[in-house]
């Protein structure tokens, strides 16, 4: 992401050079139609301008910031592909190099496209060049800079977005399932069963104590005689006073 903000930042400073020479560019695109005969229809694509350049330009300067405006179309069209191939991204930014690859395509037509505020370039014509002459060509660059700004700043939300729905499905997950949970679902199951089985055996211990104070009980009641009273107490055989 680093090297994409490098080559923005490079091709808006071209961008500045070129709005310092915004009436050069009209002065020559103006030139070049009139060498071909071409003054009733508008500058309507990035094709015509470089047709203009090829056939029609006959001094330097025009030249020059012609080829200006057309290579920082270049660039931004390389970038555009670059962003492509550097993020898989989302329907929000992939609709944005869309727009941008179609804006930057030669034969696109920019006739109905306007730079809106903040960018004063459609204010620098009169009425009559901004409505039917050059108020699209000169809106394409700005338009195109925002849109990729644009990409940018989304991409750039994107890995936190990523991050935060991984850390929500983690923390889902956790909740499910916490760190470690195989090892303390062992240790939470085995308790129950080994109460259980303790409790069983508690039970079995307690039951076989009731037997055996039942039979105690029971033998102790053979003591009785038939009438219901307790045999005295066994006293050796001889003579006793009673």
């Amino acid at each position: 992401m680093n090297e994409v903000k490098e080559a923005l930042r490079n091709i808006e400073q071209n961008y500045k050079l070129f709005l310092q020479q915004q009436f050069t560019f009209i002065g020559a695109l103006q030139h070049t139609r009139e060498n071909a005969h071409d003054t009733i229809r508008p500058v309507a694509s990035i094709g015509q301008v470089q047709s203009y350049l090829d056939r029609h330009c006959n001094n330097s300067t025009d030249k020059r910031i012609l080829n200006l405006f057309l290579n920082i179309c270049n660039d931004l069209s390389k970038l555009c592909y670059k962003l492509e191939t550097l993020h898989s991204g989302n329907d929000t930014t992939n609709g944005i190099l869309e727009r941008c690859k179609l804006l930057l395509n030669h034969s696109n037509d920019l006739s109905t496209i306007r730079a809106k505020y903040p960018h004063d370039v459609v204010n620098h014509l009169s009425c009559d060049e901004a409505k039917n002459r050059y108020g699209g060509v000169v809106s394409l660059i700005p338009i195109v800079l925002d849109c990729i700004k644009e990409w940018v700043t989304h991409t750039e939300k994107l890995p936190r977005h990523v991050l935060c729905n991984m850390s929500g499905g983690s923390a889902i997950s956790e909740k499910r399932a916490p760190q470690g949970a195989p090892a303390r679902a062992v240790i939470s199951e085995t308790p129950p069963s080994v109460r259980l089985e303790a409790q069983t055996s508690t039970s079995n211990k307690n039951n076989t104590q009731v037997q055996r104070s039942k039979h105690v009980q029971k033998n102790g009641n053979d003591t009785e005689n038939h009438n219901g009273k307790l045999k005295g107490p066994w006293k050796p055989p001889g003579r006793h006073p009673f």
